[in-house]
């Protein structure tokens, strides 16, 4: 089955540094404007996830005991079913409620549309 998030290797290399300042670590990526449309990331738990929310992926990081949950919203979701997510980092600030903003970087998310092998692979066709 086709990834639906995945991490470049300079975003796996910060979320290493900022677990071990912050413990475990989950993503929510919202729709808004401005840094709403960025990935956020929190302490595992901090940002409460119910029913309008999705869990797209379990990010595995190497050398890190716990994956890294990627959730969305709901409605999000249904605009980017069709698109795969890689989570960046850049350099620059980024909103202060995510985790990263003190470090001078901010997560920001590429993304591409599936396949078609990855379209099949996932059901959506």
């Amino acid at each position: 089955m086709a990834e639906r998030v995945t991490l470049t290797e300079e975003a796996a290399e910060l979320l290493r540094r900022l677990t071990e300042l912050h413990g475990p670590l989950m993503f929510h990526q919202s729709g808004g404007c401005c840094d709403g449309s960025s990935p956020m990331c929190y302490p595992d738990g901090e940002f409460r996830t119910g029913d309008a929310d999705i869990l797209l992926a379990e990010l595995a990081v190497d050398g890190l005991a716990e994956p890294i949950g990627f959730w969305m919203s709901r409605n999000q979701f249904e605009y980017w079913k069709h698109t795969h997510l890689t989570v960046d980092v850049v350099t620059g600030r980024g909103s202060g409620f995510s985790v990263e903003a003190p470090e001078g970087v901010r997560f920001l998310i590429r993304s591409r549309l599936f396949t078609d092998a990855e379209t099949t692979s996932l059901g959506l066709l």
